[in-house]
């Protein structure tokens, strides 16, 4: 009996962490898509400044 109340907790804890883990993945995305629009953002302008040459500092 104890066995069976055991794994119940195991399963509701680990479906807490699997959703907790859904949550924290699902923020780190957002984060993500807005620093790419960003970091775009910045190179158009960079570039419509005439500064859109080599990104390393390399001439060639």
């Amino acid at each position: 009996m104890q066995t069976k109340a055991n794994e119940r907790n195991s399963e509701m804890r680990d479906t807490e962490l699997d959703e907790e883990l859904a949550g924290i993945l699902t923020a780190i995305s957002v984060v993500s898509k807005r620093l790419a629009k960003k970091l775009l953002a910045l190179q158009r302008q960079n570039e419509s400044a005439g500064e859109g040459g080599a990104s390393d500092g390399q001439d060639e």
